[in-house]
């Protein structure tokens, strides 16, 4: 392998000669062979754009001249646009700041702009009125605003309009209620399914409320939060740039010693991905009950039969992409865990857990939205109720006797209820043979359209 030599504080190190990265980046691949978990390609772009704004705040500021801050932005837009992700390395096990990954987009953006004339240099030129301590959970905050917004509320919004269209299928279809794994009152399918509906609406409210806070940025902050080493004005300047940019609304953190150490934003944000991988666990469970069978079980739902289910068991066909989604919640709710107590480790003035914390929640964000988009096209769009089904359960039903409670009471309504069961006969047959009530009494009270 062809190398070349870089040189950082510490002296000379070999790097691969056809790549841009620099020394402290070498020493990073070389010091941390940990696992196969990398920098999430998301940070990288986020830091891309992040850089950008910084090189045009510096010079606003007077901090670079035009050549400098236009070479920095030109490097920074391909690296933003993935031409060069094959430079990005580092895993996600280092140094708790993420100060090796700013440094090795730094050196990236350095060489890169080197070799088209500009000579640059990693921490005064790229890195000026900065440090890692604010840039990375910068970075990090920018990449969970986008991949929430651009990704995530896009693919749940999609999962609840095709439950809102089974709704509007059906209206008035009725059906027998559970709770507690027992037979209750009746309901229509339409309302069971907005409920389905609903559990992915009502966490993603929780998600966009958490916008505002992950859109209060460290940058400016510097080291410990007092911003020695960058202008006054550098981080409103930052974020006014990384706005016009990315078409967002990002605000310096007023209290840069809370932005630098805290990661309570990422906590709630990732809480209420939480919600809603637990309302996901939710739905796909109902389903795969709802459709368990096709004769031995409920037998409510047809779903779509997307693949062979076993290997030993012909025409065996299995729920899968209910399994897929639950999987997906189990490891949603573990990350959320490994969150929590990293952001509980910020000691003193820093963080020094935020790598793990952005994997996870960038991990989190993307799972989700895959799932929920193969949820959505290769099941969810295929439910049909089985109509015949509904009718048989909901004939069959003892619970129908709630509605009699009014009118002969508690007590002999449920004896009645007994009777049924005992004898094995219809409820309708237990209430007339009890005397309480005549069949056409019967048949008026005892409509369930009217108890939905």
């Amino acid at each position: 392998m062809k190398t070349r030599t870089e040189f950082d504080s510490m002296g000379a190190v070999e790097v691969p000669a056809e790549h841009h990265w620099g020394a402290q980046t070498q020493r990073s691949l070389e010091n941390f062979k940990i696992g196969t978990q990398k920098q999430p390609i998301s940070v990288i772009k986020a830091f891309a754009q992040l850089k950008a704004a910084c090189a045009k705040a510096n010079l606003e500021l007077g901090k670079l001249n035009r050549e400098q801050a236009a070479a920095i932005c030109s490097v920074c837009g391909e690296i933003a646009d993935g031409k060069w992700n094959d430079e990005f390395p580092l895993a996600v096990w280092q140094t708790g700041s993420g100060t090796q990954t700013n440094m090795n987009v730094n050196e990236v953006i350095a060489n890169l702009a080197a070799e088209r004339g500009t000579k640059l240099h990693p921490n005064d030129h790229v890195n000026r009125s900065q440090s890692s301590n604010d840039t990375y959970p910068t970075a990090m905050y920018i990449a969970a605003v986008r991949m929430l917004e651009q990704k995530l509320l896009p693919s749940a919004d999609a999962l609840a309009a095709s439950f809102e269209a089974l709704e509007k299928k059906y209206p008035g279809l009725i059906k027998i209620g559970r709770t507690h794994l027992q037979d209750a009152v009746p309901l229509s399918f339409a309302q069971e399914v907005s409920g389905w509906r609903r559990l992915v609406e009502a966490p993603c409210e929780m998600i966009r409320s958490s916008l505002a806070q992950l859109k209060k940025l460290a940058i400016g902050g510097t080291a410990v939060g007092t911003g020695l080493n960058a202008p006054e004005g550098f981080d409103k300047s930052v974020c006014k740039y990384l706005n016009e940019q990315l078409k967002s609304d990002f605000t310096p953190d007023c209290n840069k010693f809370h932005a630098l150490t805290s990661k309570d934003a990422l906590v709630f944000a990732h809480g209420a991905m939480k919600a809603l991988a637990s309302n996901l666990m939710k739905i796909a469970n109902d389903v795969r009950w709802l459709a368990a069978g096709p004769r031995c079980g409920l037998g409510e739902l047809t779903i779509p039969a997307n693949e062979p289910g076993s290997s030993i068991m012909p025409g065996k066909v299995n729920p899968t992409q209910c399994e897929a989604l639950t999987m997906v919640a189990v490891q949603v709710m573990g990350n959320d865990a490994a969150i929590g107590f990293a952001a509980s480790q910020g000691n003193f003035e820093l963080n020094v857990f935020q790598p793990v914390m952005a994997y996870d929640f960038l991990m989190s964000a993307e799972l989700l939205s895959d799932a929920m988009d193969s949820f959505r096209i290769h099941c969810a769009d295929g439910i049909e109720p089985n109509e015949g089904k509904m009718k048989h359960y909901l004939d069959s039903s003892l619970m129908l006797v709630t509605c009699l409670t009014p009118k002969i009471g508690y007590d002999l309504a449920a004896k009645c209820a007994k009777r049924a069961q005992n004898d094995g006969i219809s409820l309708k047959e237990a209430v007339i043979a009890s005397g309480c009530m005549s069949e056409e009494e019967y048949d008026e009270t005892v409509d369930p359209v009217k108890l939905v």
